[in-house]
Order: C-alpha cells, then sequence, then structure tokens
C-alpha cells in the first residue's frame, strides 16, 4: 500500500512515472527512499538466545529415520496426503488471522 503523500511504499520508477513530471526532488526522494531500503536489507540479523543455541547443539534425532525420508524424497516415493497438508496450511492460516 502506498502513502499518497509522502510516496512511502512506492518504487523509484514509479516515483520518476508519476504524472510524467521529473524533476530534482524526485530524484532525490527515489534515491533517498533507495538508500532506505539498501541500509534496512543489509542491517537484518537473526540473534538465537544461549537456550536455543544450546538445543540446536543438542538435537536428539533418528538419523537413520531422516536418511530415509531423505532417499525415499529423492527417489520420487515419500508419499505426500495433499489433505493433511491442506489441512495444516488451515490451522497456519487460523492462527495467523487470530493474532
Amino acid at each position: 500500500m502506498t502513502d499518497p503523500i509522502s510516496n512511502l511504499g512506492r518504487t523509484a520508477a514509479q516515483l520518476s512515472n508519476s504524472g510524467g513530471v521529473k524533476n530534482e526532488k524526485t530524484s532525490t526522494v527515489s534515491k533517498s527512499v533507495d538508500d532506505q531500503i539498501k541500509a534496512k536489507t543489509a542491517s537484518d540479523e537473526l540473534v538465537l538466545s544461549e537456550t536455543a543455541e544450546t538445543a540446536l547443539a543438542n538435537a536428539e534425532f533418528d538419523s537413520a529415520k531422516v536418511a530415509r525420508i531423505k532417499a525415499a524424497i529423492q527417489e520420487g516415493n515419500y508419499p505426500i496426503d495433499a489433505k493433511k497438508v491442506a489441512e495444516s496450511f488451515a490451522a497456519l492460516e487460523g492462527m495467523i488471522s487470530s493474532n
């Protein structure tokens, strides 16, 4: 969604083509928006808590079962229940919309 006053949410191309009028102010605004987007993207970082890192390091799983599943997927023999997948998506959508 675009804010018509500040042009927030518009791309540089939309800003420069709006109304067919190009001026120095429009170019400056589009460069400023591009710089802000690049700065935000470059600064994104995920930091796990010590508890999460410990849990991941000590995760226990059945490696033989994982190997069997990987092999079945690669061979194209892994059964997929489309109804279960759809039900899972519906449950996720319900959780998202309830927040």
